[in-house]
């Protein structure tokens, strides 16, 4: 760190620090938890994750991509603090997977299934933030719907209003405006509800809007009553490790894919090791779940502010990280003003973008093998769950897979009464029903050619079919020519 780096690490932090905020309260109020959570989740990301990272440029704290598995996982458990144990063992995994350096299998997930994972949270947090953008404090699209919770305009227009202002500042003219190209879109939408906040009593007497609701802190006995602890004793509860594994394995998917995103954006020689970062991962994610916060990962928005920002060290995130906790303990007052609509509205776009229409048609347009991975993983997470979601998107890449390895493994080529097999790949048994259908197309009196030149393998089973064929062969009048198998004369 030095005084030329400072210059752009300050503002840098400073932009994080921004874009942060909303996002900081809007997950934790979007998960059903008091927003201060979601502040100390960011305090230990910017502060504790970022000193034990290998990333020069990653932004970690919580994630909406995770808030619907928070939802889920908080209502089967029961509460929050049982959760909060799930959160620690899902750390510690995350510890002992870096150690076992299990982050060079990311590459193994097929792309088809991470988007697939994505758009469906992408629709779940639509579908979980679309109640409080029409005025609810906390209900449900049913319970909205059936007239349990009254419809609120003012909430309707402050959510209208912080959905244009966030498309309006993906607009080339904000970009290209000195004055306003540089203030975040979240935090605009942000500031504008909080103007209907303030302002609106005065011109609409009556009107009320539901809001944030940070705790004052006086003393560090009033901060540390905020924290909460595990509750140790759901060790015994099965669900409990069902979610810790759900949260391991997600976070650190979600992690691992900010950073592959980070390195387009902003490289690094050499690459930061992804089991260096699974294992400051985890051990953030130990610490959230000890003090009451919610799991913390790499975000690719945050970071990509930071490197778009001018960062030159982790100084920014770093100071992302001290202005989050200033603000939550000494301005929590001026956060109060914040309405949930507001948040809602930040956290609809960003549903939106994980679930943007063009990816759908992108998936279609790229083929068969492409959509179906990716359909079966959004139906499977918006049916079954995320793990049992993910897992059926797996099997649909891996059968779609094997389909196209057995329809390009053999080719039958027809030159009038010769023949051309070729034989792409190595052979197993699974070739077998494919190799016995070209070969019932071969007739009496021609001849067969073998191309095996790229097979260095041939299963047995393969062998047998092909042994077989050959030996029936002459009674046809069929000449084998390049036979794989040796001829008995």
């Amino acid at each position: 760190m030095t005084l030329k780096t400072l210059r752009q690490d300050i503002p840098a932090g400073l932009v994080v620090f921004l874009v942060a905020l909303p996002l900081c309260l809007g997950i934790a109020q979007a998960s059903g938890l008091p927003p201060f959570v979601g502040l100390l989740t960011g305090v230990i990301g910017g502060l504790v994750v970022t000193s034990l990272s290998p990333s020069t440029f990653a932004v970690s704290g919580p994630a909406a991509g995770l808030v619907t598995i928070v939802v889920a996982a908080i209502a089967s458990l029961g509460s929050f603090s049982a959760f909060l144990l799930a959160l620690v063992l899902a750390g510690i995994l995350q510890v002992a997977l870096g150690m076992l350096r299990a982050g060079r299998f990311i590459s193994l997930v097929p792309g088809s299934v991470i988007k697939g994972m994505l758009a469906a949270i992408g629709i779940l947090l639509i579908v979980q933030q679309i109640p409080v953008a029409l005025g609810a404090a906390d209900g449900s699209l049913s319970a909205l719907f059936g007239g349990e919770v009254a419809l609120s305009p003012a909430a309707i227009a402050v959510a209208l209003g912080g959905l244009f202002t966030l498309w309006l500042w993906t607009t080339p003219a904000i970009a290209r405006s000195r004055a306003l190209g540089w203030i975040p879109g979240p935090l605009m939408a942000v500031l504008l509800g909080c103007c209907a906040t303030l302002l609106g009593d005065r011109l609409v007497p009556g009107m009320a809007l539901p809001r944030i609701t940070l705790p004052e802190f006086n003393s560090f006995a009033a901060l540390t009553a905020e924290l909460e602890a595990p509750d140790w004793r759901a060790w015994t509860d099965p669900s409990v490790y069902v979610v810790a594994l759900t949260l391991a394995l997600v976070a650190s998917l979600e992690t691992l894919l900010s950073q592959e995103a980070l390195k387009k954006l902003r490289p690094q020689n050499p690459p930061p090791s992804p089991d260096k970062e699974m294992r400051a991962q985890g051990v953030g994610n130990v610490l959230c779940g000890l003090l009451g916060g919610l799991p913390v990962t790499a975000v690719i928005v945050r970071s990509s502010v930071n490197v778009s920002a001018g960062a030159q060290s982790k100084t920014s995130i770093l100071l992302h990280g001290v202005l989050l906790l200033i603000c939550g303990l000494w301005f929590s007052p001026l956060l109060n003003a914040i309405p949930l609509a507001s948040l809602a509205a930040v956290l609809l776009w960003t549903g939106y973008k994980l679930a943007a229409p063009r990816l759908v048609i992108d998936q279609l347009r790229a083929g068969w093998q492409q959509a179906l991975p990716f359909f079966a993983t959004l139906g499977g997470i918006l049916a079954f769950g995320m793990l049992a979601g993910i897992a059926l998107g797996l099997v649909a890449q891996l059968l779609c897979s094997i389909y196209q390895s057995h329809r390009y493994a053999l080719q039958l080529t027809r030159y009038e009464d010769h023949y051309v097999l070729r034989l792409r790949q190595n052979l197993t048994f699974l070739h077998n029903p494919r190799l016995h259908s070209l070969l019932s197309q071969i007739p009496d009196q021609s001849v067969l050619i073998v191309e095996q030149e790229n097979a260095g393998y041939i299963d047995p089973d393969v062998k047998a079919v092909l042994k077989d064929f050959g030996q029936d062969a002459p009674a046809r009048g069929i000449q084998l020519n390049q036979w794989p198998l040796a001829q008995s004369g």
